[in-house]
């Protein structure tokens, strides 16, 4: 069982930045595939990045350009650096891994049906 705990979320205002941290359990971070989702009240959830376990990133149309992803499997930690937010930004993010991945393509890894394992999320709230 991988647990996983989300830190780094908060308030700021548009243009500002953010990073999220991700921590799994386990030492089996490196053979995880790991990604961030994010939901708001009333919407479904969205993927906004993935990250293989050759560091192959992935990113929903929108964050491109603003957002990356990165891991450090030494600190078993994932990490969303999140720069220039904007209002829309703002949702719950959540940490998801797996250890087992039927194809490696961006629409595969940016579904949450792809994922087993989820943190409890972290807020991030950006204001105009």
């Amino acid at each position: 069982q991988v647990q996983l705990v989300e830190s780094g979320g908060g308030s700021v205002q548009a243009g500002g930045s953010l990073r999220l941290s991700c921590t799994a359990s386990e030492s089996a971070s490196g053979s995880l595939c790991m990604a961030w989702f994010r939901q708001v009240p009333g919407k479904e959830r969205e993927g906004v990045a993935s990250i293989e376990d050759d560091g192959t990133p992935h990113y929903t149309e929108s964050v491109k350009g603003r957002f990356t992803i990165s891991q450090d499997n030494a600190k078993n930690t994932l990490y969303l650096q999140m720069n220039s937010l904007k209002p829309e930004d703002t949702a719950m993010y959540y940490c998801a891994a797996t250890t087992y991945l039927v194809r490696s393509d961006a629409e595969y890894l940016l579904a949450g049906s792809s994922y087993r394992y989820w943190g409890q999320g972290t807020q991030v709230t950006v204001s105009s």
